[in-house]
């Protein structure tokens, strides 16, 4: 029954494939053309079936995928399960998803934001920053804020994008959430200029560290 399921859905996530935004989202690495609005519907039909979420992982496709990401139930995943998912994860909405759906949600994840941050897998290391960024904003008690900001400074210019703006995305936390390091915090982002001509639509704040930096705490007053 389960995989007559799995397979219906299949169908289901295959019948709303538009090739339009397909293409649109292959430019950003995505391999799937689903409108995100359905997938979520079809999701909150399904509700939480862990069986079912790890049957539609195991099929590599990548809207299958997010859409197990919506219906499994994180704490049911060890530790050695999710490293395994994110190593899996090479498309970059996937791997967004699991790391702020599934593994923030997880007792494993601050054993797998150490175990990540050292990795040298630049993908897997990005899951360990925007892991770190978290932890930055929430609960930074136990950070090395002066060591990222050393790491950030040595390493982030030439590192590969989704590593870069994992990086990035650190620096601007640190400079918004951390007043004693916000002068340290922009200095860096002018002097590497990471971001800093990033075409930025009309009404969002730009990823430019010290620009992000300067508009987050105005918005805190």
């Amino acid at each position: 029954m389960a995989s007559e399921t799995v397979s219906a859905l299949m169908a289901e996530l295959a019948a709303l494939d538009d090739p339009k935004m397909r293409v649109v989202n292959e430019k950003h690495g995505d391999d799937h053309g689903v409108n995100l609005t359905k997938l979520r519907a079809i999701a909150k039909r399904l509700k939480t079936q862990q069986d079912l979420a790890v049957e539609l992982w195991s099929t590599g496709d990548t809207a299958a995928r997010l859409l197990a990401l919506l219906v499994n139930r994180p704490k049911a995943f060890s530790q050695d399960d999710l490293d395994a998912m994110l190593r899996e994860a090479v498309r970059p909405k996937v791997h967004d998803w699991l790391v702020n759906y599934v593994v923030k949600k997880s007792p494993h994840c601050e054993a797998l934001r150490v175990l990540w941050f050292a990795d040298d897998d630049p993908v897997v290391a990005s899951a360990g920053w925007a892991l770190t960024v978290d932890r930055v904003a929430k609960q930074p008690d136990g950070l090395d804020l002066d060591g990222l900001l050393d790491r950030i400074e040595k390493d982030m210019k030439d590192a590969p994008q989704r590593l870069q703006w994992a990086m990035n995305h650190c620096l601007a936390q640190i400079g918004i959430e951390r007043p004693e390091l916000r002068a340290r915090a922009v200095e860096i982002g002018e002097r590497l200029e990471v971001l800093k001509d990033y075409p930025t639509p009309a009404g969002c704040t730009s990823p430019f560290a010290p620009i992000w930096i300067a508009e987050m705490v105005r918005r805190k007053g």
